[in-house]
């Protein structure tokens, strides 16, 4: 998800980068080589404004599910060392105790 928000964050502000840089200015002009009107070049930069916006809210939110994850994995490590160091105390508990004979 990470990789999916900085991409479309790439794209809206390449779209933003082409528009200034090679637009014509006055009120018509093209855009990459194609001739647009004042109307498309509100929706272009509409489309590139949501694009930036859409891809902030979905690194933001694949962030705090990796985070998540990472403490979610770190926690059951955790746990799965404690188990393990009291099945051994256990089995080294169950060695002592067995009658010698």
């Amino acid at each position: 998800m990470v990789i999916i928000g900085l991409v479309l964050i790439a794209l809206g502000g390449l779209a933003i980068l082409f528009a200034f840089a090679f637009t014509d200015a006055g009120t018509g002009g093209s855009y990459l080589g194609v001739e647009v009107n004042t109307l498309s070049a509100f929706l272009i930069g509409v489309a590139a404004g949501a694009a930036i916006l859409w891809g902030l809210a979905i690194l933001k939110w694949g962030t705090k599910r990796t985070l998540a994850h990472r403490r979610e994995r770190k926690e059951l490590s955790e746990l799965n060392a404690k188990l393990e160091r009291v099945e051994a105390e256990r089995r080294a508990d169950g060695e002592d105790r067995s009658p010698s004979a």
